[in-house]
């Protein structure tokens, strides 16, 4: 296993993704290789570390994923890297409603890897060494082995704090530096192609106010068990999936990919909002933001042919932004657009958040069998028409409606539950397509 350190925080906004940012393009800048992960089904802040890293970011979620999924994943992600950075979520305790799993803390202490908790102390002093013993010994299992303190006011300030906590080691002190953080819309912060900071800046801002060393440092005293065998059989490739990937459909896991590949499929990226259509025996549709280009998905030709493949049989598979698209229309501020027509419903933009958190089914669909795990967040509603069929029972989450979810008609399903290969049956999707491709 190589070292490792996971990046927590207080709370929310404490400046965690910063920080994590910061320290991956630090240590990237010292030609070393780093490897980027972030807790919890985030789908943004990983963009931002592959940016950084070069390397794939993945997720690592102890809702979602089993102990085994998770220790192959790090395992996986790791194999030639120098030093791991995870970014945590959240608080370091919160939790799936008032437990510790799918918390930076559970996740810790499962992979036995130490802790650096960023804490914003403007407006506090001594305060903050109270606030950083309740942290450190909430769960004694959970090793909070050093602390960066965010938004130092002065050298004062920082003294003040260094002063009155003792038992931690403080590794950074940050002063404010607005130039460096990343704005945010309403799925979250925007998207690392998005961009245009600088990660010199950001690196060089980290290397003169944190101590690396000590980081790497703490970072060797890992305790991660040995993850379970990994499958050593590949199918040969003998499908094609084509895969939306532009700034409408940009969320989706790199595990996901990679469980594609292990069954056998090959995987073509291509852009609906350019009007491409690849020739395929299956789609892939994740999430993202079709509502900023409801005008050109209209007019692309991928949503004018779409829906002829899909009542031939084509196996099409489509999460929330997936979802939205492959319904009939969608309704922004602006106007209703028309859509790919392939379910029976109708989308509509909203301004108040409709669903968070995440969630459980039981499927039964063409390609989906059995209890998926994953979760959902979204603006939009969906209203189906009253013959619509659906795969999902929801057992915890909202779903399209009256705890539903999983629209299907012909061989296409789309929920607003984005799911992870740890439970969605992938082999069950490529043998659809490998089906379709053999008719």
């Amino acid at each position: 296993m190589t070292k490792a350190v996971l990046i927590a925080g207080t709370h929310s906004g404490v400046g965690k993704t910063t920080v994590s940012m910061g320290v991956m393009a630090a240590l990237t800048k010292r030609n070393m290789k780093v490897q980027p992960y972030k807790v919890g089904p985030d789908y943004i802040d990983p963009t931002h570390h592959t940016a950084i890293c070069k390397r794939p970011s993945r997720n690592l979620d102890t809702y979602m994923m089993e102990q085994g999924d998770i220790l192959r994943t790090l395992s996986h992600g790791s194999r030639d890297a120098d030093i791991s950075v995870i970014e945590g979520v959240m608080g370091l305790f919160d939790g799936v409603d008032s437990t510790e799993v799918s918390s930076s803390a559970h996740l810790a202490k499962m992979l036995g890897i130490p802790v650096i908790l960023v804490v914003n102390v403007h407006g506090m002093s001594r305060s903050t060494a109270a606030l950083v013993k309740g942290y450190s010994e909430f769960d004694r299992d959970v090793n909070v082995a050093g602390v960066i303190l965010n938004q130092v006011g002065s050298e004062r300030h920082a003294q003040l704090i260094k002063d009155a906590l003792t038992d931690i080691p403080i590794v950074g002190t940050l002063p404010s530096n607005s130039d460096i953080s990343v704005p945010s819309r309403h799925l979250g912060l925007y998207m690392a192609s998005e961009q245009q900071y600088d990660t010199t800046e950001i690196a060089d801002f980290i290397e003169s106010n944190v101590d690396l060393d000590a980081i790497i440092s703490i970072a060797s005293n890992c305790s991660t068990p040995e993850p379970p065998d990994e499958p050593d059989h590949r199918e040969v490739p003998d499908v094609t999936i084509g895969v939306a990937l532009d700034s409408a459909f940009c969320f989706y896991y790199q595990d996901m990919f990679d469980a594609l590949r292990q069954c056998g499929a090959e995987i073509e990226f291509f852009s609906p909002v350019k009007g491409e259509m690849p020739d395929v025996d299956g789609f892939y549709f994740g999430g993202g933001y079709p509502e900023l280009f409801a005008a050109e998905l209209e007019r692309s030709r991928t949503t004018r042919v779409l829906r002829s493949l899909a009542a031939d049989g084509i196996p099409i598979y489509g999460e929330c932004g997936g979802l939205q698209y492959l319904c009939s229309s969608y309704e922004t501020e602006e106007k209703t657009y028309r859509m790919a027509d392939i379910f029976p419903a109708e989308t509509r933009q909203t301004k108040r958040l409709q669903a968070l958190g995440h969630t459980k089914a039981s499927a039964n669909g063409a390609f989906t069998k059995g209890t998926i795990l994953g979760h959902e967040f979204h603006y939009s509603v969906t209203e189906c028409t009253r013959d619509s069929r659906f795969a999902y029972e929801m057992i915890r989450g909202k779903g399209i409606e009256n705890g539903k979810d999983g629209i299907t008609e012909y061989n296409a399903l789309a929920s607003y539950m984005h799911a992870h290969p740890a439970t969605f049956p992938v082999a069950s999707f490529v043998e659809k397509c490998r089906e379709y491709r053999k008719r």
